[in-house]
Parts: C-alpha cells; sequence; structure tokens
C-alpha cells in the first residue's frame, strides 16, 4: 500500500507564496506520475498540475500557468509545488495524487485516474 504525504498548506495573503510538498512510499513499484489536485467548497476536484516521474511530461490548469511550478524529485518519489502570485480563488483543499501505473495523456486531468491520495492540506489566501 503507497501513503501519500503532503505537507506545507496554510494562511496567506494574496500575492503571497506558499510550497506545498508530497512525498510518496511503500509501493512495490514507483509511481509514474504525481500530481496536485485541488477541491474548493461545493466544486469538483480539479487539475492543479501533474508531472510524469520520468521527466517527459508536465501539464497545468490553465488558471494557475505562469504562477504555479511543479518539481519532482524522482530519486525520493517527492515532488513540490511552488504557487506564486496567489490569489483568493486558489483557495482550496489541495491533495496529492499518484498512480503507479502509466497513464495516457489524455486522462492525467482526471481525477479518477489515480490510485492514491494524501490526506489534503488547506490552503487559504486573503484578500
Amino acid at each position: 500500500q503507497v501513503q501519500v504525504v503532503e505537507s506545507g498548506g496554510g494562511l496567506v495573503q494574496a500575492g503571497d507564496s506558499l510550497r506545498l510538498s508530497c512525498a510518496a512510499s511503500g509501493g512495490a513499484s514507483d509511481p509514474a506520475v504525481m500530481g496536485f489536485f485541488r477541491q474548493a467548497p461545493g466544486k469538483d476536484r480539479e487539475l492543479v498540475a501533474v508531472i510524469r516521474m520520468n521527466g517527459d511530461l508536465i501539464r497545468y490548469a490553465d488558471s494557475v500557468k505562469g504562477r504555479f511550478t511543479i518539481s519532482g524529485d524522482y530519486t525520493k518519489n517527492t515532488i513540490y509545488l511552488q504557487m506564486s502570485s496567489l490569489k483568493p480563488e486558489d483557495t482550496a483543499v489541495y491533495y496529492c495524487a499518484v498512480r503507479i501505473n502509466p497513464l495516457a495523456t489524455t486522462y492525467l486531468s482526471s481525477p479518477g485516474h489515480y490510485t492514491f491520495w494524501g490526506q489534503g492540506t488547506q490552503v487559504t489566501v486573503s484578500s
């Protein structure tokens, strides 16, 4: 069973920065894909950013392009999300998602294709 542990959320003001971390451990194989999704109250869980752990693809939601950067330490099965120029609409619970098996590009944005999830970390951006 894969354990997924996130850290780094908090309360910040608009324009500030935060860095989230996510580490996956305990699996028989290394993850093929890891990423962050977020869910605001009353809304569906949505993609923020994902990365293939072989480094050949990164995808961002349009709403965060140019402000957020995802990166990975493949030797540690760990990813980071550097969030800059935060806006109140970025307020949500951020979840780390892990998939062990390879995933076609078409499905990278779909939460249903990720097997393991972290407990979630709250990010609140005040105006």
